[in-house]
């Protein structure tokens, strides 16, 4: 499989021609390119949230630590004392860090649910509601969002399936196959699970049809 340099390299320059090329084309400002840039190189390690010794999984959940403290900073900052508010922040970190963390080792399998197309769709839908309902985004971008996280999740699992191949031997590698699946054959209810808590998301979404504009204008820029 690709390393973690490889899958965040590939990620990153996906990211800019996807930001930059929007951009030319007038689907979003050029403020708004930044953001779509960053999310496409993080969809570009999240699969490896399943790896429990992996550097893109202490990097998610730090990254989960710290909007975890940032949040709660936002929610809290009126309504506890300044030392109450670091100390609620500080078990914010640590239990998304590394309790959290632990518990989500504990019942994930490198290779499972999370190298999937579902996994993949999960995250863009819920990407999309927390741009849209939190974040305050228009519906056009908070789809924008949502794809390009799953752009550079689709780029991670290519570059996985295009690894498992031997070129020089001329074989398939037993990996081949693992990485790029619609979900996990091996473990259906939790694939079950991750499609009712996608279906779930339905009333947190924009309206479909701005999804189907923005998919049409987009693959007329790629024709």
């Amino acid at each position: 499989m690709a390393n973690f340099r490889t899958h965040l390299s590939v990620a990153v320059a996906g990211g800019a021609l996807l930001a930059v090329s929007g951009w030319h084309a007038a689907l979003w400002s050029a403020t708004d390119a930044g953001p779509l840039a960053a999310l496409t190189a993080f969809g570009g390690i999240l699969p490896d949230i399943d790896s429990d010794h992996s550097r893109s999984i202490r990097l998610i959940f730090t990254l989960f630590a710290v909007l975890a403290v940032v949040g709660g900073a936002l929610l809290l900052q009126n309504r506890l004392s300044p030392g109450a508010l670091v100390v609620a922040c500080g078990g914010l970190y640590v239990g998304v860090r590394y309790a959290f963390g632990s518990v989500f080792k504990r019942f994930t399998v490198h290779r499972g649910i999370w190298h999937s197309l579902l996994a993949a769709m999960l995250c863009g839908l819920a990407t999309t509601a927390v741009s849209y309902q939190l974040l305050q985004q228009s519906s056009w971008m908070a789809w924008a969002h949502g794809i390009a996280l799953v752009i550079g999740t689709l780029i991670h699992l290519l570059l996985d399936e295009m690894y498992s191949v031997d070129l020089v031997g001329s074989r398939l590698k037993r990996s081949f196959g693992t990485a790029f699946k619609l979900f996990d054959y091996r473990e259906p209810g939790n694939s079950v699970i991750m499609l009712m808590l996608a279906a779930g998301l339905a009333p947190w979404l924009p309206p479909w049809q701005v999804l189907v504009d923005l998919l049409s204008q987009g693959s007329r820029l790629w024709r």
